[in-house]
């Protein structure tokens, strides 16, 4: 465990911008990151993950903690599901295709997404119709001031769409070492019903899906969508999907009735963000080496030295045009730092 200075970032962050940690280490174990922290009380500290959640508009003026803990195991099962933790600097995909492989239903439907396992709470992530929240029971964390482990259970976590107590309350105290799933073993509840899942299971003549059915079609779709981070820097969708209220959905669908739509409850609807930020002329537009994917609208991409600043410019022209054209206030997903 060394601790570097002046230390590159660009291979941190899938955007692949470039922008420099005054300090950096990475850390492989819970003891690793007692002792960090411990050690650096008053300095500030910025945590990373996977990088695939956030835009670096500057270099990090702080001591840059990157968590590295791996490591999963089954720690209690019954005829019917079965409890998996998996610790934070796991990658979700390779997370997600283990548990396939073992028959463990529940994350199938969010395949491919980026990132680290340790992050997932923090943003609820969610894809095709399931969210971390319809699996979740706890995560562990570390207490960044007194180094101390606390269990979150699911309620602790206060999830909604795109959001958790990390996120709010207790925003930068804590430090997640690990999560534990429930999953099923078998009556795998299979959902297709969501975007274009049972399309792409059709084109692949698959009639009864198992989870592995799911995955692989997942996988498609997003590589059909989506750029590979490695290929193209990205962070996947870098804005969350409104949710409006059901007379304001209604004045706005009156004008434009093409408008794809999801029933959230009897008084809020959520529109997709790609669908307002396509049909406002963005998608596949480029600003330099910042720009909108030629296949996706919710996916700004860096071709390849854009700054975080110009593709920061970019969404909030995103975001202005939006909103003057439908009245509608779309929030970045990522987090801008």
């Amino acid at each position: 465990m060394q601790i570097q200075t002046n230390f590159s970032l660009k291979k941190y962050n899938t955007f692949g911008i470039e922008a420099k940690a005054k300090q950096f280490v990475a850390v492989h174990s819970v003891e690793e990151l007692q002792l960090v922290l411990a050690n650096h009380t008053s300095d500030k500290k910025f945590v990373l993950g996977g990088g695939s959640n956030m835009l670096l508009t500057q270099d990090i003026d702080a001591l840059v903690i990157h968590i590295d803990l791996k490591g999963k195991k089954i720690i209690n099962q019954d005829d019917d599901f079965v409890w998996v933790e998996s610790l934070a600097g796991e990658n979700w995909h390779e997370f997600v295709l283990w548990t396939i492989e073992h028959d463990f239903g529940g994350l199938e439907n969010m395949s491919l997404i980026p990132g680290n396992v340790g992050t997932t709470p923090v943003q609820n992530i969610g894809a095709y119709g399931t969210e971390i929240k319809d699996t979740i029971v706890s995560c562990e964390a570390m207490h960044i001031a007194t180094q101390k482990l606390q269990t979150f259970t699911k309620a602790d976590c206060n999830f909604g769409y795109r959001e958790s107590i990390f996120k709010h309350e207790i925003k930068d105290q804590y430090i997640i070492t690990s999560v534990v799933f429930k999953l099923t073993k078998r009556n795998h509840k299979i959902n297709v019903s969501y975007g274009d899942i049972t399309k792409e299971l059709e084109k692949q003549n698959v009639t009864t899906p198992s989870l592995k059915d799911v995955s692989n079609a997942v996988i498609a779709i997003r590589q059909s969508k989506l750029p590979n981070p490695k290929e193209l820097g990205n962070s996947g969708s870098f804005f969350k999907n409104p949710i409006i209220s059901k007379t304001d959905f209604e004045k706005i669908h009156a004008l434009h009735p093409e408008m794809p739509h999801y029933v959230v409850s009897e008084t809020e609807v959520k529109v997709p963000a790609g669908w307002l930020i396509e049909k406002a002329g963005f998608k596949g537009k480029r600003f330099g080496d910042a720009g909108i994917h030629k296949n996706q609208a919710l996916v700004l991409v860096n071709y390849g030295n854009a700054t975080g600043q110009e593709i920061l410019v970019v969404s909030k022209n995103i975001q202005a045009t939006v909103l003057k054209e439908f009245g509608i206030a779309i929030e970045a997903e990522v987090n801008v730092m």
